[in-house]
């Protein structure tokens, strides 16, 4: 695949951000779906951080056409943080206009009543990891008390929920490590404590930076093995079947899900996230109020 560094970002309302789950595949194109139309490929922006991962723009075929922006594994770069790719990836969909976000990926099951293929949405998270510090400014104030947009995990449910290939589990905890290596036993033991349903290594900072721009976001996992000293020790052939076999029709309801979203921002989302307070001309500002107040 060739990479162009174009010098203007389109307006795009969504964005797919592929993870493991897709990652055997070329999507949308290896799905051969009626209508999908691939505009370009291997787009990559200047960010104020260096170059962006490479994305492509297809259109889906609805009334009128939906064009989404998508990348591969996260947009992770060679040599780059995954964090810091993530802030890259978030720079250019904010340029973009990008108005909902869906992220998919592969997790480890925690919860035990959680097999391989299952598919969970979640709805919280639990950040373990160390990109503490991974933002495009210091404009806003995020407010995490409703992670995951309920209209987007509505949709991604129910399409989910029409399929017969996979049960669908319409809430649960993601912890977030920082990997890339698996878990201890002795800490997917705490994870469990604390309540996570579902370990990976994701969702954060997708979460955060998807509020910061002013996004919709939700995730839909595919479990692909079991957490260590849950259920039984994983299996890499299991993980490999799932890797290759699972991918298609994991990526076709995806796709239908992209279809069938609500564009509105009816939700509330974009009002969690607050302009901030710290800011230079507010410096003095509480001595001035008070001194009018008299």
């Amino acid at each position: 695949m060739s990479c162009t560094q174009p010098t203007e970002i389109p307006q795009v309302p969504i964005a797919l951000i592929g993870g493991s789950g897709t990652f055997s595949l070329r999507l949308p194109e290896d799905l051969a779906w009626p209508g999908v139309e691939v505009l370009e490929d291997g787009l990559v922006y200047a960010t104020p951080w260096g170059p962006s991962p490479a994305l492509k723009l297809f259109s889906l075929p609805t009334t009128p056409p939906r064009l989404v922006l998508t990348v591969k594994m996260h947009g992770r770069l060679p040599g780059v943080s995954w964090g810091e790719a993530s802030r890259r990836l978030f720079w250019v969909l904010r340029q973009a206009g990008v108005r909902k976000v869906v992220a998919e990926g592969g997790v480890g099951s925690i919860n035990p009543l959680l097999d391989p293929l299952d598919i969970v949405v979640p709805t919280d998270y639990i950040d373990f990891s160390q990109r503490r510090d991974v933002a495009l400014g210091e404009d806003y104030l995020c407010i995490m008390r409703r992670p995951i947009c309920p209209s987007l995990h509505e949709t991604l449910v129910r399409v989910a929920g029409a399929q017969p290939l996979n049960r669908v589990f319409s809430r649960g905890t993601y912890l977030v490590t920082e990997g890339r290596h698996f878990e201890s036993e002795a800490e997917i033991k705490v994870f469990r404590q604390w309540g996570a349903d579902i370990v990976g290594q994701t969702l954060c900072p997708e979460v955060y930076l998807a509020r910061e721009i002013g996004a919709c976001f939700a995730g839909i996992y595919l479990v692909v093995n079991y957490a260590e000293g849950t259920v039984k020790p994983w299996e890499h052939k299991v993980l490999k079947d799932i890797f290759f076999e699972g991918a298609e029709p994991f990526a076709r309801l995806i796709l239908q899900a992209l279809m069938e979203i609500h564009l509105d921002s009816s939700c509330g989302c974009r009002e969690l996230r607050k302009d901030t307070l710290l800011r230079p001309e507010n410096i003095g500002r509480a001595r001035r109020r008070g001194d009018n107040s008299q």
